[in-house]
This record gives structure tokens, C-alpha cells and sequence, in this order.
């Protein structure tokens, strides 16, 4: 009971900032950018509270328990991402926009613009599903108890979660969120560094982990290199690297800061973050894994790690890190796509003369429409379906469709409107249809390949290809 009053005491606190921050804001600005108001280190802690989230703590951590060792090459595509991305943070915030849409609207026209609009709306509603998914979970073990009897289904757990976390989006918006940030930043760190000696113990140092491993048949765990193939690599690292790219979440906090010099100090130090912090996630689910030979456990290690492996108040602390985490992803992902639709769609071509009153309305609306999306999003996938592979799904569909035309709105002057929409559609059509369609014609030596190598390479050539044959004197510069 006690790890349930602590998560209600943390979910309160939350919801006292949001509360506290709904009086600042008054317009969309407010609610959608933070009043483009965050300094370099509000920035740093909202830009990792949203990206270390259900997809690491999580995806890669039941990744780990299945493989091992192995996924500490995982956040590669991460931390490169992020190294390219200290180039492009500068450039977006001179954007005085509200959207990663208006950027390609303002460049390629507005069919690019909605079609940007629907691609980003598909992929963050699979995203927002699991971190519903995984909120429950959280709630799940907490409430079963020490003979393994569940005081909550399932389902729901999840509905609470999903609840709570639209809510608190629709109070705020990104202002609360970037400030709640800076306490779940701070804690993510601290709980992660102060949880390993502890898991170590536990473990009984390297040999303990080799012997449990060794105990359970589970000798490869234990390997670095040679356990991923050439094309998992593929299949891993580059859904994540072509999200971190494009992220729309990221670039809504180059929005949000005082200045492009902020934006780029922000990312600068958001490599090395990210690098501990993933790092440490998966090594410590590692150590877990070692202890936890049940696989349906393994599903969520660090959570079951949380109440099981660790001191109680260790173990509580981490829980709360694991909550404020998916909260913060989750509402991030929320509020994405009612900015999106809201600015590229209701402002543009519905009711341009909407006053901020209104406008601020129809955004927390549409919050809690796309909450309950997404939640019937999470019941369609199949059980089976890992959050891992939801989240490169998710990022395969955004990266490919969203990411080649964003970089080169940013970077490429040739780039034309044709070539925008070639891209985004055929980026988008092949990821959806690669796994029940396209895979079934193609020999078995390329079956393994994810959507992601497939649908990246026919949008970079269609966006190039088109736009090499359609660029005409002054038309790529044309905007609608």
C-alpha cells in the first residue's frame, strides 16, 4: 500500500504544478510553446523527460531481458541523432512557428502541410497508446500482492492511467509539463546513479550475474557483440535516429526557448544525458534480468526490479522516476497533435479569426480526443506486440514520412512541393503496408528487414528524384 500512497502523493504534486501554471497561461502560446519562455536548463529537463521515456525505461529495458548485454548498443541511434541535431536546433527555432508542420507548410504548401499533419497524428497516437499501456502496468504491480494475487485488472489499471494523464495535459499544456520536467529530471538521474551499487549487490557482482545467467540457460546474455545481426541492427537503430531527427516534441522545445543559442547549449548537453541515461537503464535492467527468470516479469523488468530487488525507498523513488517519466512522454505526445491540428488545420482553414479563448478550448478538446484515441489504439494491438516493437513502428512511420522533408525545409533549396508530397506519402505507405503486404512477395534472404531501411530509402528518393524533375526557377522557394 505504501508504493501506491507514495505514486497518489507524487500524481498530486503534479497536479499542483499544472494547477499553479493554468493561471499563467492565456493564450496558445502559453499552452502550446510556454510562451517561448524556457531557458537553456528548463529545456535539458524537459527535453530528456520526454525523450528517456516509455520506449527506454520500458521498451529497451524488455528488450535487454531478452537479449542481454547487447542492448547497450541500443541508444546509438540516439546520441547520434542528437550530435546532428545540435545543427538543426538553431535553424528551427528562428522559426517563429508552433509546429514541425508549419515549418513544411511554410516551405512546401499546405497539402504538405496536412499530409505532415496526418502522418504525425498516426504515429504519436501509437506512442501515446503504450505509454498508456505502460502506466498501467506500473499501477499493476504495485497493487498485486505478495502471493501474486492482482488487486486491479489490467485494463483497468490502464484507464486510470490514460485518465489521469489527459487530464493533467488539458490543464497546462506544455507549461506545466517543461516545469513538472525539473523535478522528474532530477530524479530520473538520481535514482538511476543511486540504484546500481544496489542492483549489484543484489546481483552478486559480474560473477553472480554470469552464474544466474549460466543457472537459467542464458549464456549469450552475457555477450556484447554477435548477438544482433546486421539487419537488426538496422531495424533498431534507425526508427530512433530518424525520430530524434524530425521529433516534433524536440523541435516544440526549440519553439519554447528564449533563443536559438538556448536551443543548441540545450541539445549540446542533451547528448551526454542522454548517453548516461539510457545506458544506465539498460544496464541496470541487465543485472535484473539476471534475478528475474519468469518472462512475463521480464516484460516490465525495472518496474517489477523497482518493488522486488530494491530497499523500499529506493525502490519507491525509482517508481516515481518510472511514473513521471511515461506521464511526461505521454503528455508531450498528447499535445503534439492538438497543436498540429489546431494550427495547420482549425486556424487555417476552419476559423482563422477563432480568439485565444476559443482557440485554447478547442486545444484541450482535442487533448482529450486524442486521449481516447490512442486509447483504443492500445487495444488494438495484439498482447503479444512488445512496446519495443510498437515504438519502432511508431518512429518508422514518422521518420520516413516526416524527418527527409523536415531536414530539407531546414538545409536543401532545391527541395520542391511535388517532391514534399512524394516523400511523405510514399514513406508512409510503405510502412503501413510492409508487414502485411510488400513482405510477403520478397525472398527470404530480405524478410528479416523492418519497414524502417525499405520506407526511409523510398522517401529520400522520392523527395530527391521529384524534386531534381519538377525544380523550376523560384519554385521550391514558392509558399503558400
Amino acid at each position: 500500500m505504501i508504493y501506491l500512497v507514495t505514486i497518489l502523493g507524487y500524481l498530486l504534486l503534479l497536479t499542483g504544478i499544472g494547477v499553479y501554471k493554468t493561471r499563467q497561461v492565456k493564450t496558445q502560446a502559453d499552452f502550446s510553446v510556454a510562451g517561448r519562455t524556457l531557458s537553456p536548463w528548463v529545456l535539458v529537463c524537459t527535453m530528456l523527460a520526454v525523450w528517456i521515456g516509455t520506449g527506454s525505461i520500458v521498451g529497451n529495458a524488455g528488450k535487454t531481458y531478452e537479449t542481454g548485454l547487447a542492448a547497450m548498443i541500443l541508444p546509438l541511434g540516439s546520441v547520434i541523432g542528437m550530435i546532428l541535431l545540435t545543427r538543426v536546433a538553431p535553424r528551427a527555432r528562428n522559426y517563429e512557428v508552433y509546429s514541425v508542420p508549419e515549418i513544411i507548410g511554410s516551405r512546401y504548401g499546405q497539402t504538405s502541410r496536412l499530409l505532415a499533419v496526418a502522418a504525425l497524428v498516426i504515429s504519436y497516437m501509437v506512442i501515446v497508446s503504450y505509454q498508456f499501456n505502460s502506466g498501467g502496468a506500473v499501477l499493476k504491480v504495485i497493487l498485486t500482492d505478495e502471493t501474486g494475487r492482482e488487486l486491479m485488472s489490467e485494463k483497468t489499471a490502464t484507464i486510470i492511467a490514460a485518465s489521469f494523464i489527459i487530464l493533467y495535459t488539458v490543464l497546462a499544456g506544455l507549461m506545466s509539463l517543461a516545469y513538472a520536467d525539473i523535478v522528474t529530471g532530477i530524479i530520473i538521474t538520481v535514482s538511476l546513479v543511486v540504484a546500481l551499487p544496489f542492483l549489484l549487490i543484489k546481483a552478486g557482482g559480474w560473477s553472480g550475474i554470469e552464474s544466474n545467467f549460466a543457472d537459467t540457460g542464458r549464456l549469450e546474455h552475457v555477450k556484447f557483440w554477435g548477438v544482433y545481426s546486421k539487419v537488426e541492427l538496422i531495424n533498431f537503430l534507425l526508427p530512433v535516429f530518424l525520430l530524434i531527427m524530425g521529433d516534433a516534441n524536440q523541435y516544440q522545445r526549440f519553439f519554447a526557448s528564449k533563443s536559438a543559442r538556448g536551443a543548441k547549449q540545450a541539445v549540446t548537453f542533451m547528448i551526454v544525458m542522454v548517453l548516461v541515461i539510457e545506458g544506465l537503464i539498460i544496464f541496470e535492467a541487465w543485472i535484473c534480468s539476471s534475478l528475474m527468470p519468469n518472462a512475463e516479469q521480464g516484460k516490465y523488468v525495472l518496474i517489477y526490479a523497482a518493488k522486488n530487488y530494491m530497499p523500499m525507498a529506493l525502490g519507491l523513488l525509482f517508481l516515481v522516476t518510472i511514473v513521471g517519466i511515461i506521464i511526461s512522454t505521454a503528455d508531450s505526445f498528447l499535445l503534439i497533435p492538438s497543436t498540429c491540428v489546431i494550427r495547420d488545420v482549425y486556424l487555417k482553414h476552419v476559423n482563422p479569426n477563432a480568439s485565444e479563448k476559443r482557440v485554447l478550448f478547442c486545444s484541450r478538446l482535442l487533448v482529450v480526443v486524442f486521449g481516447v484515441i490512442a486509447y483504443l489504439v492500445s487495444l488494438a494491438f495484439a498482447k503479444s506486440t512488445t512496446i519495443f516493437e510498437k515504438a519502432l513502428y511508431a518512429y518508422t512511420i514518422y521518420g520516413a514520412a516526416i524527418t527527409p522533408c523536415l531536414v530539407a525545409a531546414l538545409f536543401w533549396k532545391r527541395a520542391t512541393k511535388p517532391g514534399a508530397i512524394a516523400s511523405i506519402v510514399s514513406g508512409t505507405l510503405v510502412t503501413l503496408a510492409w508487414e502485411e503486404i510488400i513482405r510477403g512477395f520478397l525472398p527470404e534472404s530480405v524478410k528479416g528487414l523492418d519497414a524502417v531501411l525499405p520506407a526511409i530509402t523510398v522517401s529520400v528518393v522520392c523527395l530527391v528524384g521529384v524534386s531534381l524533375l519538377t525544380n523550376n526557377k523560384g519554385r521550391d522557394l514558392e509558399k503558400n
